[in-house]
């Protein structure tokens, strides 16, 4: 909600020269080249995953093939976590595959793009913050930090439990998420001696950073997120469920929007 904004406003800023920042609108082409890049990682990683699952099988190793796709009994309901897409058939397609194995490949990929994306747009709100010497500006900004990072936190790790990592993924991506804000903010109090929102450097990065963020972010909540719960089976038959779902998305929008008004 803020961060297409913050690009906007970085590259446009006086600040730039004219040529080529006011020239060309470079927040909506890195955002629309962020989500296309994004649709590459997401179709390569599922290829990758794919193909190391079909060695593994077809050499015969058996336990390579089980980490790479561990067994599950019902991917997306198994721990109540599952994004409601059903009993997934145990029909195998032409990579070796069945159901069960290709939904658990989709909530892995899904759960390291979206750890990416908030990894970059929490270091770049840290360093924001940290470099900021106006405390009207960093008060309202650490409560709506508060509830982004909750927000962010809970359906990113709604993601990790669904993809059925091993305690040791999941404390790493725990950690990076946890300490990316904070090494951001220390970042920018050691270089807000030389760092300068106002600078071309700093206003031409940030904005950058920005508009790769929303592009990314933007493509994981509405393709790989909502897309695939309203599309999946347990909506689709359950139209009252869906309108609810609706309504519930609507308010989540709502609120997010307010909070966007301290960010």
């Amino acid at each position: 909600m803020h961060v297409l904004p913050d690009s906007f406003e970085c590259l446009t800023s006086v600040c730039l020269p004219e040529k080529p920042w006011k020239k060309f609108p470079f927040t909506t082409f890195v955002a629309m080249l962020s989500a296309v890049l994004t649709l590459m990682v997401d179709s390569f990683s599922m290829s990758h995953y794919r193909k190391a699952f079909a060695a593994a099988t077809g050499s015969g190793d058996e336990e390579n093939a089980k980490n790479v796709t561990p067994q599950l009994e019902h991917v997306g309901h198994g721990h109540g976590h599952g994004h409601g897409h059903g009993h997934i058939p145990d029909t195998k397609n032409e990579g070796g595959l069945n159901g069960k194995d290709t939904q658990l490949l989709r909530y892995r990929v899904v759960a390291q793009v979206l750890e990416l994306g908030i990894v970059v747009h929490s270091v770049v709100i840290g360093l924001s913050m940290g470099a900021s010497d106006n405390p009207c500006t960093i008060r309202p900004l650490i409560a709506a930090l508060c509830f982004h990072q909750l927000f962010e936190g809970m359906g990113l790790g709604g993601c990790i439990l669904q993809a059925e990592y091993g305690l040791k993924i999941k404390s790493i991506m725990v950690f990076f998420f946890s300490v990316t804000t904070p090494f951001g903010i220390a970042l920018g109090i050691g270089l807000s001696n030389v760092y300068s929102e106002d600078s071309p450097t700093a206003l031409i990065v940030v904005g950058l950073l920005n508009a790769a963020s929303a592009g990314l972010l933007n493509y994981m909540a509405l393709v790989d997120l909502l897309a695939a719960d309203f599309m999946g089976p347990k909506l689709q038959a359950k139209p009252k469920l869906q309108m609810l779902s609706y309504l519930a998305v609507l308010l989540g929008l709502g609120g997010m929007s307010v909070m966007a008004l301290w960010a």
